[in-house]
């Protein structure tokens, strides 16, 4: 009795982590009109540094001859995942909906099948196939908005195509992790990940200029610094100790829906019909794609959840 207790309250865990990550992807959205794409992303891995510099500083530098050893795949993993994952995401915000962007962000473990296919040379099985072709399908139904004739004006899905390829380049972030298997403490690889995407970022800053932080982008900053980059991932991963990475990694299909009831009543977009049919579809692909993949998802959800969403 006492250990279903505990089961129980362990379901919390996925769903807390879920809600952190939708909830950055409404405020990502919401601080669109304050800050810039750049400015957000710079200050959101600084304050992540800065709080985890006092841990894991000495924790980095007692492991330094394993983390020199990792530094090119350091190097790459944050390039993929905090570079352009984040800052395409951010700039998408600019064009697109909340809602859009956590459907299309429910699109990872697809996009990670046929990066697997390039990487790793594993081919999928038919329902990976199907569930992704799908899935494909409800997607092109959400961004033309129920009318798939509206897919040939470009201009006015921006928002959209740009997360579409956010959300790609962060499948090989997942693909990449699975391939190296890299044997270190996922905290120092977060941390490590963290401080090349601050030497990334440099450039930009100072071509393009940073915005000041003031009392309408501030709150946002320290949100997606301190609960999506840290507090979220830390949840995620007491959630794979203890319900295991098959049950957690379900609870990811939940961030659309989340999302859009964020949306919804925080940033007051509307929920329409072309959102209930195409994320039907959405889902019901995913779920075709992942009846026979779902073991080699587990295999990296714990790593691939650490840096998002």
């Amino acid at each position: 009795m006492q250990q279903n207790k505990w089961v129980k309250l362990a379901v919390m865990l996925p769903l807390i982590a879920v809600f952190i990550w939708s909830l950055n992807i409404a405020v990502t959205r919401y601080v669109a009109d304050y800050i810039s794409p750049v400015s957000i992303s710079f200050y959101r891995w600084l304050v992540a540094f800065i709080v985890l510099t006092p841990v894991m500083l000495p924790k980095v530098w007692q492991q330094r001859q394993l983390v020199a050893l990792h530094w090119r795949q350091f190097a790459i993993l944050s390039a993929f995942g905090m570079l352009l994952y984040q800052g395409l995401a951010y700039s998408a915000a600019h064009y697109t909906t909340a809602t859009n962007m956590g459907i299309i962000n429910a699109f990872i473990p697809i996009f990670t099948i046929f990066v697997s296919i390039i990487i790793l040379k594993e081919v999928p099985n038919r329902f990976a196939v199907m569930g992704s072709l799908v899935s494909f399908l409800g997607l092109l139904y959400v961004i033309a908005q129920g009318q798939l004739q509206a897919l040939l004006h470009l201009g006015g899905h921006w928002g959209d195509l740009l997360m579409i390829i956010a959300v790609f380049f962060y499948a090989f972030y997942g693909v990449f992790l699975k391939k190296w298997q890299l044997k270190v403490p996922l905290m120092i690889s977060l941390y490590v990940q963290i401080g090349f995407s601050l030497i990334y970022h440099l450039p930009f800053v100072l071509w393009l200029g940073i915005d000041r932080l003031d009392m309408q982008n501030t709150a946002s900053v320290l949100y997606a610094g301190l609960f999506a980059s840290l507090i979220a991932p830390w949840v995620w991963m007491l959630a794979v100790e203890r319900l295991g990475p098959n049950r957690t990694s379900i609870f990811m299909n939940l961030m659309p829906i989340f999302t859009a009831i964020l949306a919804y009543f925080w940033l007051h977009e509307a929920w329409t019909m072309h959102h209930t049919i195409g994320g039907i579809i959405i889902i019901t692909g995913i779920v075709m794609a992942q009846i026979k993949a779902r073991q080699v998802q587990s295999e990296t959800i714990e790593s691939t959840s650490m840096i998002n969403k």
